[in-house]
């Protein structure tokens, strides 16, 4: 059976407060986000005494660490910008295995200077493209030397964001270091959106075989609202990450909630990964129940 989990951070608390909590709601796994109260975890300060520590913390309470969550824009068009947000990505993956998984995500970003999650015509290009490939190989190698595995999240306005630019990268930077976090709402447009089955089955017809963790959150059209859409989570220090919601025609919000068929989400994906940690998100700390019940539900309606 699959096991359902959760982000640790929308819980931002103390790390024992946060493993406490997450526990409370019966999650067995988390994807880790590093960031706690009472931790510093920015460049330079992880050192192997708090992985240590992060993961017997997490172990203690039963929750087995599944992922790490390592979001940041990779392709940057800021040279300094890319260098620093991209080393502090190296750094969690050359500690992952400490922390108690191999697997340190990211999506692949943008060359819009402004935003993470905007479009910029550079993706589409040829130049953007080696630029972004460049990197990823980079990124699995440095993976690779240290038993970790990169996990490449696709996003449709990213450079890396449709079924056939995942499967291209996957054939150029053909790698064991490199793995796919497979979150289907994130191949939605206003194009495909209506198409909702047969773009599901496409996804998972292509990329399958390919696939690692997978996520759980929604999609549906946005309506009259086309701005970058941020839900406020609680915590003013929140990863940009956790308090995206969607921009032009399509928003994304928490499982439940959007026109994602759970359904046969769940079936295609347990044919081959029967036992795949699925990860929830875009929620707040308040919603969690509410979620946790439809995902729930929607597993045990269709025996996976």
């Amino acid at each position: 059976m699959m096991q359902t989990g959760i982000f640790s951070g929308y819980f931002p608390y103390e790390l024992e407060k946060t493993a406490s909590v997450i526990r409370s709601h019966d999650f067995n796994t988390v994807q880790l986000d590093m960031h706690f109260k009472d931790m510093d975890l920015s460049a330079g300060q992880i050192t192997r005494e708090k992985c240590d520590r992060i993961r017997d913390t997490f172990r203690d309470h039963h929750l087995a660490i599944c992922a790490i969550s390592a979001y940041t824009n990779i392709v940057h068009p800021d040279s300094g910008e890319r260098q620093s947000r991209n080393a502090l990505l190296k750094e969690i993956i050359a500690n992952a295995r400490h922390l108690g998984t191999p697997y340190v995500i990211s999506e692949t970003g943008t060359f819009n200077p402004d935003s993470d999650w905007t479009h910029h015509p550079r993706n589409k290009t040829e130049e953007g493209w080696a630029d972004c490939r460049a990197v990823i190989a980079e990124l699995a190698q440095h993976a690779y030397d240290h038993g970790a595995v990169f996990l490449l999240e696709t996003y449709v306005n990213n450079v890396v964001g449709s079924v056939e630019e995942t499967l291209r990268m996957f054939a150029e930077v053909d790698h064991p270091g490199l793995g796919l976090l497979m979150d289907p709402t994130n191949y939605f447009e206003a194009h495909n959106i209506d198409r909702m089955d047969a773009t599901l089955n496409h996804v998972f017809d292509a990329l399958s075989d390919r696939i690692c963790i997978a996520h759980a959150k929604d999609v549906k059209r946005s309506g009259d609202d086309k701005s970058e859409k941020h839900h406020n989570i609680g915590d003013d220090s929140a990863a940009e990450s956790h308090t995206f919601r969607g921009v032009g025609d399509i928003e994304l919000p928490a499982p439940g909630l959007g026109e994602l068929n759970y359904d046969l989400y769940l079936q295609r994906l347990a044919r081959k990964h029967p036992n795949i940690p699925i990860i929830i998100e875009h929620l707040d700390e308040s919603d969690v129940p509410r979620a946790k019940r439809f995902l729930e539900g929607k597993l045990r309606t269709n025996g996976v």
